[in-house]
Formats: C-alpha cells, sequence, structure tokens
C-alpha cells in the first residue's frame, strides 16, 4: 500500500524511526521500515493513525495479520502487543541482545515476531556494540 506522505511522517516521527515492535533503527535496516495495520483491515482494523505502527520488515512480515496467537505454555489465546495501547516496557525488556517477554502478550508477540532467532540477536549484538541499539 502506498501511503501519503503526510501519513508516513507522522507514523516514523511518533516512532523516532524505530520499529515499534523490536526497536530496531530504520537506519540500521536493509529495507524501509513499513506502515503496520496493528488491527488488520481484515480483521476491521482502519487505517487512522491511532491504528497504524512503524514495524521493521521483518516484524511486519513475520505479524502479517495477524493480532492474536496462541500462548504456548498455557494454550490460551492471547492477542498480541498493540503499540498504540500498550507501552513496551510493561511487556518487553531489553537483556544484552535478547528481547525477553514479561507478560502472555510479551510471550506471543515475541515468539511469532520471531524476536530472538539466531540471526535476530546477532544483529542485535552488533548494534550494541556499536551503540546503535537500546540497552
Amino acid at each position: 500500500m502506498t501511503w501519503p506522505e503526510a501519513i508516513r511522517k507522522l507514523v516514523e516521527s511518533r516512532a523516532s524511526g524505530r520499529c515499534e515492535y523490536c526497536l530496531i533503527d530504520q537506519g540500521d535496516t536493509g529495507f524501509p521500515h513499513q506502515i503496520d495495520h496493528v488491527i488488520s483491515r481484515k480483521h476491521g482494523g482502519t487505517s487512522h493513525a491511532d491504528n497504524l505502527a512503524f514495524a521493521c520488515y521483518l516484524c511486519n512480515c513475520y505479524k502479517g495479520s495477524d493480532i492474536a496467537s496462541v500462548h504456548a505454555g498455557t494454550g490460551k489465546l492471547v492477542r498480541l502487543f498493540h503499540p498504540r495501547q500498550d507501552g513496551w516496557a510493561e511487556h518487553f525488556r531489553i537483556a544484552g541482545a535478547i528481547i525477553e517477554p514479561l507478560t502472555d502478550i510479551g510471550a506471543v508477540t515475541s515468539r511469532l515476531l520471531r524476536f530472538n532467532i539466531p540471526a535476530r540477536v546477532i544483529e542485535r549484538q552488533l548494534l550494541h556494540a556499536l551503540n546503535r541499539y537500546p540497552n
């Protein structure tokens, strides 16, 4: 989808140029970040700014149109992290190069968006060494 420049600037600025899911800066990726419908249109989400998030290519691809996932430990359906409604630090913390989930929402989001697969952890280790990733 092609977004009006004003919407793209608003979403990017609000996120300070970082993916609102994994926190990687757009300048540190090989592809420009994308605008994600937090609640996809097929689930009734709108294209209003309150339903849009700035997402890196990988997080956006892994999330797709999903809005929830089954928790691996409990088997219960749990909604995904919602950048417009949830505080990142409430659901995740950074431990070195690992994004640790703190809640069930954090756990299902982390697993579905594959925050801690080896390639992504290595990427964050390199960015940490360059002081380009939050501590």
